[in-house]
């Protein structure tokens, strides 16, 4: 029998992009009873909702993806609400682990939460040196908290938490909301329309001189799962592909596949955020053996078929 065989696991976002694909990888591993709670049931950011949802749930394992998200617009435009509902939702549902006293938490955290200057590659090491890009930092300093609840509850309560570091995921399924959607979704969606219309020029957020990592989400849900089972130590851990890229030669990626012919101009009123991204994810693979196994042309390849083949659910429609 496999270590999940006889184990009851909780994902909160089971239902959202990344969530669906953990839930995926526990389901094919045998684990024994998977339960993905919905908002309109348990809302977390109530510690009775919270308390709640782990006594009728009676987990073992406890997954926690739920988060508010979105790019650098999205943060922009909601950064109390952004803070608010991650800090309360983290807060409150680490305390009913505790209460109940769960077998493991596992709280997957924010490439946001870094220093706008820390030095490439981001070691862990690096997390407290600095504040965070002023874009995203109400929701990085949310996410980050979480870490320090989940280290303080472990000295005093002993219990057994530990904390992932993803840089921005992508792939099927992501939302390619244009107003709330992270970088590749909305380059995606951004091309594609203008090769529907036979644009002549589209408009590209910054300079595009910014960097970025970026890591496919069904490598992320591996490293999730695998970390569930295999690591259990206070100190956080990186996610990350290897691959840096800047936000430029990126569109050029994803303008190629799409297949737009158009101008691109970029609109330097517009911010870049923070000036580089790249992890240091050697961490993960000495503590539990992963490593990112996907390219980005590859995964830009599955997410643009993908999208391709669902506009109208991909589009709201």
């Amino acid at each position: 029998m496999s270590f999940w065989n006889s184990r009851r696991v909780a994902v909160t976002g089971g239902g959202g992009f990344l969530g669906s694909f953990v839930v995926e990888l526990l389901r094919a591993a045998g684990c024994g009873e998977i339960i993905v709670p919905r908002s309109n049931e348990y809302d977390l950011r109530e510690k009775a909702d919270a308390l709640r949802l782990f006594k009728d749930a009676r987990p073992e394992i406890f997954i926690h993806l739920a988060a508010v998200v979105g790019g650098i617009g999205a943060n922009h435009a909601n950064p109390g609400r952004f803070f608010y509902d991650n800090a309360a939702m983290g807060l409150n549902v680490i305390e009913a682990a505790r209460i109940v006293d769960v077998e493991k938490f596992v709280c997957v955290g924010t490439i946001c939460s870094y220093p706008k200057l820390t030095p490439v590659p981001f070691r862990e090491e690096d997390f407290w040196n600095g504040y965070p890009e002023e874009t995203n930092a109400p929701y990085g300093l949310a996410k980050k908290m979480l870490l320090v609840q989940l280290q303080a509850y472990r000295h005093q309560y002993g219990m057994n938490g530990i904390y992932l570091t993803p840089v921005n995921l992508y792939g099927p399924r992501d939302n390619f909301d244009p107003e709330t959607s992270h970088v590749i979704p909305a380059l995606v969606r951004k091309l594609w329309e203008a090769r529907q219309t036979n644009a002549k020029e589209t408009v590209a957020w910054g300079t595009g001189n910014a960097t970025r990592e970026f890591l496919y989400v069904e490598d992320a849900a591996e490293a999730i799962v695998l970390a569930a089972e295999k690591y259990a130590k206070p100190d956080l851990v990186n996610l990350g592909s290897g691959e840096e890229i800047s936000i430029r030669d990126l569109l050029e990626q994803v303008r190629l596949q799409v297949g737009y012919e158009g101008a691109v101009r970029w609109d330097a009123t517009k911010p870049d955020g923070q000036p580089r991204r790249s992890l240091d994810t050697s961490r993960a693979l000495t503590e539990f053996g992963w490593r990112a196994k996907t390219s980005l042309r590859d995964g830009l390849k599955e997410t643009i078929r993908w999208f391709e083949s669902n506009t109208r659910v991909a589009m709201g429609a």
